[in-house]
């Protein structure tokens, strides 16, 4: 179901109001914007040398830094009274970045997130259980607000309480699952523990899952597990939130909501801008962003886009699913590793689960990896299984990753879970 004739329109109309509308942004930053005057200014553009899409190449990249060196409002184009909402990140690693929205970007907000749930089928009959969580975070009041928009019912759960959401699941009659791949799956394990029928007693047919990259093993886990259409999404608190792109049930990837964002694939290290199909840093603009609009945002994800139309026939370019983050790419003995690569290989090894750990530390001089698996369930805890097991894995990822490293297998539930983002790396080298 397409929910805006925009997404279907001939590649010549979108570009052209991509056009306008990127004009429009780069004369609403530079006369509002004081970090962005001095920018432009520092490498001698003016609003006036934006005549075609490609001239965006000619604008300065921000970064995350960037808006927390102008913490709290100081990328603001807008004056508070404007303010409607704010977000913002946990600021773990320094001050947190903060995003504000005007009424219009909070329109903007609602009608990407209503484009993906039509992406899913989701109507005014549908019961949304949303375990995202609610806050500062965005994912959780992205979900909620544009299924109330869609008149769909929603349940704000949020995150935490397995047992009490599978309860508010079975009970309420959830048809759509908002949450982290990593926790949909944690509470199809727990549901499972009332016996291989436990699905029966579930409505579930689609669900809409991001915050967390994933490989194609644990996107058809989950799917398998709860028996229903898995819907992918992307987005950042600093370009919108959940919403900037959503996956169809046809095609293969993300479409982009270019209308709003304007995509670029970047080489990470050099900046040069790469062509379709190439893979590198996605790099976004907002185009009708009032409050914070932000010029050219290196995202740090890992992706490619493609413009091919989909069969769906949504003509929006299409982004696939993150590899990575530039930031989160590991570096093993001059190898360079996504964990989505590994998940991919245990994914496809039958006698291990997809709850993992990925240890990276220091043994002299050189880099050693330590995987840390939970086996099946249905798989005997003994020595001569784990020998195998072990020996299974270590060749699948030395043949597919050129990488060598230490499996440590423990029993189901042993790592601990968490309710949010599934914290996959731990590198002790830094």
């Amino acid at each position: 179901m397409i929910f805006n004739k925009i997404e279907s329109a001939p590649r010549e109309e979108i570009e052209k109001l991509q056009l306008k509308r990127l004009k429009d942004v780069v004369n609403r930053v530079y006369h509002l914007s004081p970090f962005y005057k001095d920018k432009f200014d520092e490498l001698g553009i003016a609003p006036d040398d934006i005549k075609t899409l490609k001239d965006i190449e000619k604008l300065p990249f921000t970064k995350k830094k960037d808006l927390r060196d102008n913490y709290p409002f100081g990328l603001f184009t807008v004056p508070m009274s404007e303010v409607v909402r704010i977000h913002s990140s946990s600021g773990t690693t320094g001050k947190p970045t903060v995003v504000g929205y005007t009424s219009v970007d909070m329109d903007i907000w609602n009608e990407v997130m209503m484009r993906v749930y039509a992406m899913g089928d989701v109507t005014s009959k549908d019961i949304v259980h949303n375990a995202y969580g609610y806050g500062l975070f965005t994912g959780g009041l992205g979900f909620h607000e544009a299924a109330q928009k869609l008149g769909a019912t929603i349940v704000p759960a949020s995150g935490g309480f397995t047992e009490r959401q599978l309860m508010l699941m079975r009970d309420f009659g959830a048809t759509v699952l908002c949450a982290t791949p990593s926790f949909a799956l944690h509470l199809a394990e727990v549901a499972r523990r009332e016996g291989p029928e436990f699905r029966k007693d579930y409505k579930l047919k689609v669900g809409f899952f991001g915050a967390e990259p994933t490989s194609e093993g644990l996107r058809q886990e989950v799917a398998n597990a709860w028996q229903i259409e898995y819907i992918e999404i992307y987005g950042l608190s600093e370009i919108i939130g959940p919403g900037v792109s959503g996956s169809c049930n046809k095609g293969i990837g993300l479409h982009i909501n270019e209308d709003h964002f304007y995509p670029e694939i970047i080489n990470p290290k050099t900046g040069e801008v790469l062509p379709y199909g190439e893979e590198g840093e996605l790099v976004i603009t907002t185009l009708t962003k009032q409050a914070l609009p932000i010029i050219r945002y290196r995202t740090g994800d890992i992706t490619r886009l493609h413009k091919e139309p989909c069969e769906c026939g949504r003509t929006f370019v299409r982004m696939e699913s993150v590899k990575g983050r530039a930031d989160d790419m590991l570096i093993i003995n001059g190898v360079n590793v996504y964990p989505s690569q590994i998940e991919h290989v245990i994914a496809n090894y039958d006698d291990v689960s997809l709850n993992y750990q990925i240890v990276a530390e220091k043994k002299g001089y050189l880099d050693k990896l330590e995987l840390i698996i939970e086996t099946d369930e249905n798989i005997p805890f003994n020595e001569k299984e784990l020998i195998r097991i072990k020996k299974e894995l270590q060749h699948l990822l030395l043949n597919n990753l050129y990488i060598n490293a230490s499996i440590t297998l423990v029993k189901p539930n042993t790592i601990q879970r968490v309710m949010g983002k599934a914290q996959r790396i731990i590198d002790k080298r830094k």
